[in-house]
């Protein structure tokens, strides 16, 4: 069953808010077998409600709507739900007992606003929404199905979760299976990874897709299989999985798509060593990629920001006359900013950045995105020099995502 998504709300289409809601049904439908083949976002005004509803509903066979559900005069979804299937509204007194419950737990007090949301559509079905005030509305039309949900992350994702994905297996027969497969790349350039795979890619069977997901320093490759049987998709993306592995050996993530912080957590931990971080351009982004991950105390120690050339050489002991000579960004001081990190840390891996993120400060010689990453282990230290670009927030990502790779490149090297 092919599925469209419309999220309402101006706040999405100015970008005060960002849409979370179409991205996260997404992959809930995708892996209970649902296509999304559509999403919209349109702002609070009837008419453009109307409007968005009705051309999905010529393009889907499921349009689930979300958001306009509030107490207050800009929430019109429900009227404009009234006048796509000519409904009225009626008030529920299930719906208003529900809400008075919810104000009694939280000892709030009831409102003529707050009663209105007891008024429901008397052409839909009411889902009752145990997560929130607002209720769900299920209508349909010409063999389509209109659900209407509210905008708030948490009512969204239990009704789709408890209410709305079980009720549509139910009402449609599943025929279709998908399976994802993602894994990813490093060392090459978008361009040059198609290339690479142009004959590869010819040979997919027709109902295998593959994706190029570009990061910064990284591509996703994702092989999808829509397929009738699970195993025949299964079967299938393993064999092609395979061959990816055999034709990219050394370039791609053995272990599947865990973002690399995760997966330099995960073999610190199996080794029962730690890591420590020395940055400069970076800020202190590599020690929160590496602390995002839950349970990262147990082989992160910490680090230091050594964004001067004074802290450089009074925590990490780099010397001035380097700094004098070499400048920040050179080999010589993010090699010795890593052997201090070690000292100074007490960790079994260091990882040092020193750079230029812009948007200013390039020379000639050395160009804004200019960058030297270090990682020490022991007596040993290695050091390598990127080129990125001259956009500050990419660079910095970029900048963290090698050091990871470069952290990892070296413990896959040193066998425990």
């Amino acid at each position: 069953m092919t599925v469209e998504i419309i999220t309402i709300g101006d706040e999405l289409l100015i970008g005060q808010v960002v849409d979370t809601n179409s991205a996260w049904m997404g992959s809930l439908l995708n892996d209970n077998g649902f296509e999304v083949v559509h999403k919209t976002v349109t702002g609070d005004k009837a008419e453009n409600i109307v409007s968005a509803v009705n051309a999905a509903g010529c393009r889907a066979d499921v349009i689930l709507i979300t958001g306009g559900l509030g107490p207050t005069s800009d929430d019109l979804t429900l009227h404009a739900l009234c006048d796509c299937f000519g409904a009225s509204l009626r008030f529920s007194e299930e719906v208003y007992v529900h809400i008075e419950k919810i104000f009694s737990r939280r000892n709030l007090t009831m409102n003529e606003l707050t009663r209105n949301q007891a008024l429901v559509p008397d052409k839909a079905t009411v889902i009752r929404n145990e997560a929130g005030t607002a209720p769900c509305t299920w209508f349909e039309r010409d063999g389509k199905v209109f659900v209407s949900m509210p905008g708030v992350p948490a009512e969204m994702k239990w009704l789709m979760t408890h209410e709305v994905i079980p009720r549509l297996k139910k009402r449609f027969r599943q025929d279709l299976y998908i399976k994802h497969e993602t894994c990813w790349v490093t060392g090459y350039t978008e361009s040059a990874l198609a290339i690479e795979l142009a004959d590869f890619e010819k040979r997919l069977p027709s109902f295998v897709k593959l994706a190029y997901l570009p990061q910064a320093g990284i591509i996703r490759l994702r092989l999808s299989a829509y397929s009738r049987t699970s195993e025949e998709a299964e079967t299938t993306l393993a064999a092609l999985r395979k061959e990816l592995g055999q034709r990219l050996h050394g370039q791609i993530n053995p272990e599947g798509d865990k973002d690399i912080e995760v997966l330099v957590g995960e073999r610190l931990r199996a080794r029962g060593q730690t890591v420590g971080t020395a940055e400069s351009c970076t800020g202190g982004a590599i020690a929160a990629a590496l602390t995002s991950v839950a349970g990262s105390s147990d082989y992160y120690v910490g680090g230091v920001v050594s964004y001067s050339n004074a802290l450089k050489h009074k925590l990490l002991n780099v010397s001035e006359t380097d700094l004098e000579r070499y400048g920040a960004v050179s080999r010589p001081v993010v090699e010795q900013m890593a052997r201090g990190a070690l000292r100074v840390l007490g960790c079994d891996y260091a990882v040092a950045t020193s750079g230029l993120a812009g948007p200013g400060g390039g020379t000639a010689e050395k160009p804004v995105g200019t960058v030297w990453i270090a990682v020490a282990h022991g007596d040993d230290v290695v050091s390598n020099e990127f080129r990125f670009s001259n956009v500050r927030d990419q660079n910095i990502r970029r900048t963290v995502n090698m050091s990871l790779l470069m952290l990892l490149n070296e413990m896959r090297d040193r066998q425990p």
